[in-house]
């Protein structure tokens, strides 16, 4: 294979798999002779300019297009594609057309969506595509122990995959460091691993919902307080208060289509979603629509549109204690509604929820 196509949200993930992807590619070849590393400026750089893209496509291209010297391949890296357009892709897009057998081009994006014809092109050229095995917290957390002969507790694997959240690119980092604290073959607690936890990460945004809805208020108000200050590589800016307040709207409209009679089961409760969620979470709030009931579905709102204009300055309440208040009130409603400890149980069908009179 001669073009590669490289992708990881996660920018550590991503460069520790391009290292090891350039480590197989050059073999025993001199890294000096055989490989050349480019990037498109990133959009803010200073030579991010028509002519600044130009000149490192036509490098790439030139390296791509030339044979090997004193190394049985060549290795040439390309970095941020995704800041090219059409035009600036278009020599490009010719060379992978009919890419030279002892080169191998590494295409790698940092983010965001390739322009057309560069996709097309890859795709035509069979572009092999590479990454890590998985990006979750919990996977790369697994591999790594392994890797470094260590072995985790499930209340210490629980501890660092709560505090890392979504940022697993950190992982590498703090194995490391246990294996140099601890030695191989440890087998580490809670204790152990909580002096080298860090700073909490960014959570998945279903998180907040997934804590309101099982009825925990203090896992809610930290999950809420890491979405509105924690920064990440994957949530570069922390949420504004209005974005998390869309998330809950969100998710209690959803609730809303499936407060209704005509839906019985799993498969109707997909169809009133219009479709296109999978079976288990369409069931899961399912469930949670018939526990928390039409009066308890309107209450949700209610508190809703009462945070919704307190936001936009109607009492001159600070934005964090007007987040706090709601999400304190609607896990407290969940919580009321008997789901506390069996949110998303499997176990026969939820009891029928008392439906308001119309």
């Amino acid at each position: 294979m001669t073009v590669h196509l490289l992708r990881a949200a996660d920018p550590a993930l991503r460069a520790q798999a391009l290292d090891q992807l350039v480590a197989t590619l050059l073999g025993d070849d001199d890294r000096s002779f055989a490989l050349e590393d480019h990037a498109v400026p990133a959009r803010g750089d200073t030579d991010a300019t028509s002519e600044g893209r130009a000149a490192v496509v036509a490098a790439v291209v030139n390296a791509a297009s030339s044979p090997p010297f004193m190394t049985s391949r060549r290795v040439v890296v390309l970095r941020n594609v995704e800041d090219l357009n059409a035009d600036d892709a278009a020599p490009l897009v010719r060379y992978l057309a009919d890419p030279l057998e002892t080169t191998a081009l590494l295409i790698v994006p940092g983010g965001g969506k390739l322009t057309p014809t560069l996709a097309k092109a890859l795709d035509a050229a069979k572009a092999e595509a590479v990454g890590p095995g998985s990006e979750r917290t919990g996977d790369v957390l697994d591999e790594r122990l392994e890797t470094a002969g260590l072995r985790l507790r499930p209340d210490a694997k629980r501890a660092v995959t709560t505090r890392l959240g979504e940022d697993s690119g950190r992982v590498g980092a703090f194995v490391d460091l246990l294996s140099s604290t601890f030695g191989d073959g440890a087998v580490l607690d809670a204790d152990d691993v909580a002096p080298y936890l860090g700073e909490a990460g960014a959570v998945p945004v279903y998180a907040l919902a997934n804590a309101v809805e099982a009825g925990d208020v203090a896992g809610a108000l930290e999950t809420l307080e890491r979405m509105l200050t924690v920064t990440s590589p994957r949530q570069p800016k922390p949420m504004h208060p209005l974005q998390v307040m869309g998330l809950l709207h969100n998710h209690y409209r959803r609730l809303a289509r499936l407060d209704d009679p005509d839906v019985v089961d799993e498969r109707s409760a997909v169809a009133a979603l219009g479709g296109k969620v999978k079976p288990y979470p369409a069931r899961k709030a399912w469930e949670q629509a018939r526990a928390l009931g039409s009066d308890g579905i309107r209450e949700a709102f209610t508190r809703l549109h009462q945070a919704d204009i307190d936001l936009k300055g109607a009492r001159a309440i600070p934005e964090d204690v007007v987040m706090e208040v709601l999400v304190a009130r609607l896990a407290g409603l969940s919580a009321r509604s008997g789901r506390r400890g069996g949110a998303g149980s499997s176990r026969g069908r939820p009891a029928p929820a008392k439906r308001a009179r119309r």
